[in-house]
């Protein structure tokens, strides 16, 4: 499942994606994505600095995607706001699983992977 913030960054993204020549402001995009302001130039942030968007600040400033929509994966988005994290170590802290995981967690990392 999705957390509220990968969402919003989602949605944030499809609508720069449907507007890829403009500069978008933080305003417009609260308002089309149905997003609170505040929230959203936080998500904006993290987007920015996983270089998936510019941006430019002041009058006639905003947001648009950094390269064409076709190159940015749901992943990189995903990855962007809370990176899926790689399983090296069996949670359980079993003796017989040192050094390696155990077959659910193999999987588990694989899926990850």
């Amino acid at each position: 499942m999705l957390s509220q913030t990968t969402e919003y960054a989602l949605r944030a993204m499809s609508c720069l994606a449907y507007m890829p020549d403009d500069l978008v402001s933080t305003a417009e995009l609260a308002e089309v994505t149905h997003v609170p302001m505040n929230y959203l130039a936080k998500v904006l942030q993290s987007l920015a600095k996983a270089d998936l968007i510019t941006g430019r600040r002041g009058v006639g400033g905003g947001y648009r995607l950094a390269r064409p929509a076709s190159e940015i994966s749901m992943l990189d988005v995903i990855n962007a706001i809370n990176p899926i994290e790689r399983i090296t170590e069996c949670p359980l802290k079993l003796e017989n699983h040192t050094g390696k995981l155990c077959p659910l967690h193999s999987r588990l990392d694989e899926a990850a992977r």
